[in-house]
Formats: C-alpha cells, structure tokens, sequence
C-alpha cells in the first residue's frame, strides 16, 4: 500500500490536523501527532509515519505553486456501511479490491488491528487496469436525505443508439438489481436524447445507465 493510501485511511480531522503541521514546517510534530492519533501503529509505514508526513510536504509544495494539468481524482462516497457499498460497486464497475497493507493476510485483519471506533469506517476499490478514478467509502452517522448533486454515468450503452441501445441497458439494468440496486425510472429516447435509466445502489445514492 502507499502512502498516498494509507493517508486516505485516516480520519478526515487527523489529515487536516496534519496538514496545517506540514504548512506551518512543524514536520517533527506532525510526525508525532500522527503516531499519537493514528491508532494504525501495527501498519508499516504509519508506526514510523514519516513516509507518510513526507507525501504530504511534497503534496503541500506541489499545490503551493500555480497549478497545472490535474492528472488523478478519487470519487469519495458518504455512506452507512463502506465495504458493502465498495462491493457493490466493484460489481458494476469491474473495480477490484486493493492489496490488505504489508503485515496483514486481508483487510478484515486489518481492520481488526484498528480501534473500535475506526473499525468498518473505511474502504475503497480501485480499476484494475488504472484507468478509472478510486473510489473510497467512509462511514459517516447521518444517512441520506436529498437527491444526489453529483453522480456517477455508468457507460453501459456507448456507441449504440435507439432499440439496440436500450436494450443493452435494459439488460445491464437487470443484471444489476440482484446485487442490490434499485431502478428508479426509464428515460426513454425523444428526439433530442438517447435513452438512460437512473438506479441507485445498495445505500440509495442515485447512478445512471448511460
């Protein structure tokens, strides 16, 4: 795992703790805040924390400078239960699941390591030929309440149009309500637009078959 992964693990307050540390070059202290707060000591990388400490100085340099070609995002999900939605979403996307960190045989050993409190608030996947963004799920206490303002076009029917279009997401429609995911209305064709359904998955977090 990298370090860049491992600072996704961490709680959001720790990382903006953190990164006011690095900005004012309080790097020794921030080092020790992370090994005091962390509570992912048995974690290679984190017990020493400085690899983790010094990804964060060269992020804090690179964005202090004018800001160039945006090469990577991660797509962040708010959800009740992270790893079930992670797997629901490596079954429509084709994601996998990263590597356990160094030192653990799985994830479910891993999150056994951390404290009560951190346990299950966190997962992600990732494509597996690097090409999509990584998707990371963190557990928070309120559940959803509004339509989304930002979703996910799942590229089901690209390059097809009228019946043979619908078809294919008709049928991608179907194969994803047994994992979990509901169809919430058909937009059919009109002239103007081609077709697309809306779904939401596992947690209700509105998606659609494009």
């Amino acid at each position: 795992m990298t370090d860049e992964e491992l600072w996704w693990l961490l709680p959001e307050a720790l990382r903006d703790e953190i990164d006011t540390l690095v900005a004012e070059g309080r790097h020794v202290l921030a080092v020790h805040v992370l090994r005091e707060k962390s509570g992912l000591t048995p974690v290679p990388g984190i017990t020493a924390g400085v690899g983790l400490i010094d990804y964060r100085s060269r992020a804090a340099r690179q964005y202090g400078e004018p800001m160039g070609t945006i090469r990577q995002v991660q797509i962040t999900f708010d959800c009740a239960e992270p790893e079930r939605v992670a797997r629901f979403w490596c079954e429509v996307l084709g994601y996998v699941v990263p590597p356990a960190p160094a030192g653990f045989d799985s994830w479910a050993d891993f999150d056994r390591s951390l404290p009560p409190e951190r346990r299950g608030a966190a997962f992600a996947c990732v494509d597996p030929t690097g090409a999509g963004p990584r998707l990371y799920f963190q557990r928070v206490p309120e559940g959803k309440v509004v339509k989304n303002r930002v979703h996910l076009d799942v590229r089901a029917g690209t390059g097809l149009v009228g019946a043979e279009r619908l078809a294919a997401l008709e049928a991608e429609r179907d194969r994803l309500i047994p994992l979990g995911a509901v169809c919430e209305r058909v937009l059919y064709a009109d002239g103007e637009n081609e077709s697309c359904i809306v779904m939401q998955d596992v947690e209700g977090n509105e998606f659609c078959l494009d």
